[in-house]
């Protein structure tokens, strides 16, 4: 597992860790039934609180990416064939919709902000 943190991104410690590890199930990085260190353990590794690496855990299990058994740990769910995109689809979408009501707010029209999007996303 693979996790890089900033303290300048502006998002709380958990949101970069679940969606990290959240990103690396989607591609495949982590596989169906992978362990996932124990909270304790990413925390010291990573030189932070425990609070943040459960909050992504939590967030990882309620969002189905990984399943918690008692007093065996947190293991990356078993997808059935399609999950990951139906996943992956929905993590855009809800990100989308966040940024569709700030640009509605900065006035920019729907043609306005694919233009900007294309623009950005060939850069």
């Amino acid at each position: 597992m693979d996790i890089v943190l900033s303290s300048t991104s502006g998002k709380p410690i958990y949101q970069q860790l679940f969606e990290q590890i959240a990103s690396q199930i989607i591609k495949g990085q982590l596989e169906r039934g992978a362990s996932l260190p124990p909270i304790r353990t990413v925390a010291k590794e990573l030189q932070i609180s425990v609070i943040p690496v459960k909050q992504a855990w939590e967030e990882l299990e309620r969002k189905g990416f990984i399943n918690t058994m008692a007093g065996k740990g947190c293991y990356v769910a078993q997808f059935l064939p399609g999950d990951l995109e139906t996943k992956r689809e929905e993590l855009a979408a809800e990100r989308l919709r966040k940024d569709i009501a700030y640009y509605k707010g900065l006035g920019l029209s729907l043609s306005e902000v694919i233009a900007l999007f294309r623009r950005l996303y060939n850069s």
